[in-house]
């Protein structure tokens, strides 16, 4: 009889411990941090999403192709959210944060985005469009909205994925794609500014790469005439930038110099020079 009741006990203790540990790791999955990357089908933003699940974050990854998505989902550690979304449509991109605004989002990441080649006169205009839509008005909206959240906790980093092209004077042959990646670099700047004034601890930083390995150049119909670097080691420098509380993240030491050197240049000169490098990008 003892040795029944006895066992009785210790399985009602196992139970009790087992209900407590499985509160444990519920409590631990809602505490833990989230991040949202949107084009996180391939290039920077995939891996970006891969070095921030190694780094202890949840992600939530959005981007049009959702077999892709899956893919990453299956590489990814903890919980991940997929939401299959097209940026360039304004009411995608509020129904992105609807969906995602109770799932504790602390980091979040614009990074879709693309662009397109040749003289301005001859690009397609409803191409050009569109892609204003997801390199401007996607970054816009996603950026005010998680902002106005994260203002209110004091907490939070946005990293708004812009490029190189977006620190110089223009970029003849892929002038559209050039003043896109400068808005994002200038709303991002001010933004910052606005967030120091006020003692935030929110940050908002720009990451702008040079050429990396991506399929950008498949969608933009080019090929770099410059040696590019790997998106890993950009997701990295990226990463470490962002929480490092960098303002403009240039992962290319060499390039770094290259643009402050080009602040030297009269206007005119350097893009001449641009437009020389990128007429050689054409296929």
């Amino acid at each position: 009889m003892k040795t029944y009741l006895s066992e009785k006990v210790s399985g009602k203790i196992c139970n009790i411990r087992l209900f407590r540990r499985r509160c444990r790791i519920r409590k631990a999955i809602i505490m833990k941090k989230t991040a949202l990357v949107t084009g996180a089908s391939s290039g920077i933003g995939r891996e970006i999403a891969l070095e921030l699940n190694r780094r202890g974050y949840n992600l939530i990854i959005t981007a049009r192709r959702e077999d892709r998505l899956a893919e990453l989902k299956n590489r990814l550690k903890g919980d991940t959210v997929v939401i299959p979304a097209d940026l360039s449509d304004e009411r995608q991109c509020i129904e992105l944060y609807r969906k995602t605004s109770g799932m504790n989002v602390s980091v979040l990441v614009n990074n879709a985005g693309f662009g397109t080649i040749g003289e301005f006169c001859d690009t397609d205009l409803d191409m050009e469009l569109k892609m204003i839509d997801v390199n401007c008005k996607a970054v816009h909206i996603l950026t005010k909205l998680f902002l106005k959240d994260f203002r209110k906790k004091d907490r939070g980093y946005i990293l708004n994925v812009s490029s190189s092209a977006g620190l110089m004077a223009g970029g003849p042959m892929m002038a559209a794609y050039y003043a896109t990646k400068a808005y994002t670099v200038n709303l991002t700047c001010a933004v910052n500014e606005e967030l120091r004034r006020r003692r935030s601890r929110v940050h908002v930083s720009a990451l702008c790469p040079g050429p990396v390995d991506t399929e950008f150049n498949n969608v933009a119909g080019c090929r770099f005439t410059v040696k590019s670097i790997s998106p890993q080691y950009c997701a990295e420098r990226a990463v470490d930038g962002l929480f490092g509380g960098k303002l403009i993240i240039v992962p290319e030491k060499t390039l770094s110099l290259g643009i402050i050197a080009g602040r030297l240049v009269p206007k005119r000169l350097l893009l001449f020079i641009t437009g020389t490098l990128q007429h050689k990008k054409l296929k």
